[in-house]
């Protein structure tokens, strides 16, 4: 099972073979099914501030940073990259509005594939764009054991967020693990891109409105329907990795 991806992700990385030792993980949309509340809190805000736009294109921004979503649409407004103030002000309002009308809760499957990872011994490195701090601190008590404050790369952490590869590549140099020994999980285009061009095994879940075919257009080597499937699947996948070696033929 999976053998035709795992040879087309190694011939077109020209690896020998994938040795999963670390998983760099999303946050929003893949532990938690939090995207619908990020585009509206964007959404609304945007409107507060007289910016065009729509709910649904924030879904296919997910992993750039606040400050790079809010330039944006700035750029494609006002033509001209939003102020150090103004992007804080209005991240600040963003922030504001998801918390007042978030209720969001753990993706199903999501427990279920940390706690294997877990029992493999496979290093978690929380992996996200998301600067949301209610969150953030939420996922010990969600999810106990998976990470810690040392183990997450933030938006704070980085110079250049997703689709640009610096957020995994920071996330496998805290792994001390090659491209080849990493798997990404990610729901959204942007982070796929990235984790592709890292060079990790990128895996998409199609946890929101965003089709397959657009995962698999970013790079993702395999895609899955949801969180669940994936949680169901992962321990032959691991094991498909493990034994499956770049077929010359």
């Amino acid at each position: 099972m999976f053998t035709d991806e795992i040879q087309a992700f190694l011939q077109r990385h020209d690896y020998m073979q994938v040795e999963p030792k670390a998983a760099l993980i999303d946050m929003d949309g893949t532990l938690y099914d939090s995207m619908p509340f990020h585009a509206k809190a964007w959404h609304m805000m945007c409107d507060e501030a007289g910016i065009p736009n729509t709910e649904d294109e924030f879904f296919l921004y997910e992993g750039r940073t606040g400050a790079s979503t809010i330039n944006l649409l700035y750029d494609r407004t006002y033509s001209h990259n939003a102020t150090d103030d103004e992007i804080e002000r209005l991240y600040h309002r963003k922030t504001e509005i998801f918390r007042d009308i978030a209720h969001v809760n753990k993706m199903p499957g999501a427990e279920q594939l940390l706690l294997f990872m877990q029992q493999i011994e496979m290093q978690r490195i929380l992996v996200t764009g998301s600067g949301q701090r209610s969150l953030i601190d939420r996922l010990e008590r969600d999810f106990p054991g998976s990470f810690t404050p040392e183990t997450m790369i933030t938006a704070k952490d980085v110079t250049h967020g997703k689709p640009h590869p610096e957020p995994y590549l920071m996330a496998m140099k805290l792994a001390k693990v090659q491209p080849w020994q990493s798997v990404v999980i990610e729901n959204a285009p942007l982070g796929v891109e990235a984790g592709d061009a890292a060079g990790a095994f990128t895996i998409g879940v199609t946890t929101g409105p965003i089709p397959r075919a657009e995962l698999e257009k970013a790079g993702a080597a395999i895609v899955f329907d949801s969180m669940q499937e994936l949680a169901d699947k992962f321990p032959v996948l691991v094991y498909s990795l493990i034994t499956t070696s770049r077929n010359f033929n």
